[in-house]
This record gives C-alpha cells, structure tokens and sequence, in this order.
C-alpha cells in the first residue's frame, strides 16, 4: 500500500506525537503507513501526490483568521495553500481535520471567521442528506458524538462544496470538494484521554482555562465517541492503494 501521508503544524513534540498516535491507532495504520511532516518545522518540499495514498492534515494552534501571524505562520498558509489548491485541482484524496476547514474553506473561496467556534468537548453532530449517501460515511448513524474544541469556522461554504454534518453550535461540521476533497470541523482522531492531554498542554491560550479541563474531560468519557472513528477508518480503506 502506498502510505498516507500527516501535515502536522503543532510546535510541542508531545502533542504533536500525540496527534500522530490518534491517527495511527484510529486509522488503522503502521508506522510505515503514515508517513509524517511537521509544516513549522521546515518549508514543505514538492510533493508528488500520486507518491501518497491520500493526504491528511491535522489540527493547529494556527488560525487562518488570526489578525497578526509570526512569519512561521505566514509560511505554512502559503505553503499549505499551494498544496490544496493542487489537491482541490486534482480532486486528490484530502481529509483536513478542524484546521483543514478553514485551509480548504479559504483556499476555495469559502469564509471562514469566528462566529462558530466552539469551546472544547465533545458535541452532537448531524449527518446532512447529503453525509447520509456520502460514501466516506458510510455506516454513521445519522447523529453522532466527536470531540470540537476551534476559535474559527467556516461561516459560508465555498461555491460548490457538499455540506455533509453540521450541528446548532457550528453549521459547517464537515464537507466535501469534488469527489474525494474532505474536510472535518470536530478531531475524527482525539478520545478522551487524547483530550486531556491536549488540553494540558493548550490550557489557557484561549480555549479553556486550567480548571476547566477536568469537567470537560468528564463530558467527553460520558457519551459515545466510537462513531467518529469510522470516519478515518473509511478513509484509510476507501483510498488505501496497493
């Protein structure tokens, strides 16, 4: 099998193995399977997208809706835009997670600003008429739990892009470019005890305080989160190319 290829973006070394460990045991994959770059480490490098089964990007503490952005920053939007727009072009397999909403809603014309966001913990979400027949959701049932935790959302699609679930809170839970082109607003790799560790290492920059990850952690191990995992299940064995 051709590996998958993660686009991380997080600068502390346990949450950005953490995250990698998320996709690894969610998506079903070896090490050898999911290849690794960290975008704030370096300048992206060509890629040759036939060379990778499909492209997942991560999460960020990156906005793309920040006011002011350090030049790190600045460099990972040019180099991830340049990415989608030749992964959008090619209708390529992409699957963005709460990062890649606002990367692929501004990329392709879409607005993407604060109205939405959502403090961390896990949400209801619906499946659209459209998720319900979307191939990479097969199997959901049409209401599900997953874990959010995002400044920014996408307030109004992009011109041609398929709302596939959504929720009261935040209208655009995740949708689809083309044919193979994903984005997921809510974490399809965090659990509970991914949270946890998450948030101590994020509390207090904006999206919780430190006395409030207990109880959201609490919240999260209540409801059932085994659902989302189908996402990134489907996606590694609808793509997956031998």
């Amino acid at each position: 099998m051709k590996p998958f290829l993660l686009l991380g973006t997080r600068a502390e070394d346990d949450a950005a193995d953490d995250e990698y460990a998320g996709f690894l045991r969610y998506g079903g994959l070896e090490e050898s399977q999911l290849r690794r770059v960290r975008l704030e480490a370096a300048p992206l490098a060509a890629l040759d997208l036939t060379a990778y089964s499909g492209i997942i990007l991560g999460g960020s503490p990156f906005n793309a809706s920040d006011e002011r952005k350090s030049p790190v920053q600045q460099r990972v939007e040019r180099d991830l835009t340049e990415l989608v727009g030749r992964v959008v072009a090619s209708d390529s397999p992409f699957l963005g997670a709460c990062y890649g909403v606002g990367v692929l809603g501004l990329v392709c014309g879409g607005t993407v600003d604060r109205r939405y966001g959502e403090a961390p913990g896990a949400v209801q979400i619906s499946l659209t008429d459209q998720g319900r027949v979307d191939p990479l959701l097969a199997g959901m049932p049409e209401t599900f739990h997953a874990i959010v935790g995002h400044k920014e959302a996408c307030a109004v699609l992009p011109r041609g892009a398929v709302l596939l679930a959504s929720s009261p809170a935040c209208p655009t839970q995740m949708f689809r470019i083309g044919r193979h082109v994903y984005a997921t607003q809510f974490h399809p790799e965090l659990d509970a005890d991914s949270l946890e560790h998450r948030l101590s290492i994020y509390a207090g920059h904006g999206y919780c305080e430190p006395e409030e990850v207990a109880p959201i952690v609490a919240q999260a191990r209540a409801v059932d989160l085994d659902h989302v995992r189908t996402v990134l299940r489907t996606f590694v064995r609808r793509y997956g190319v031998i």
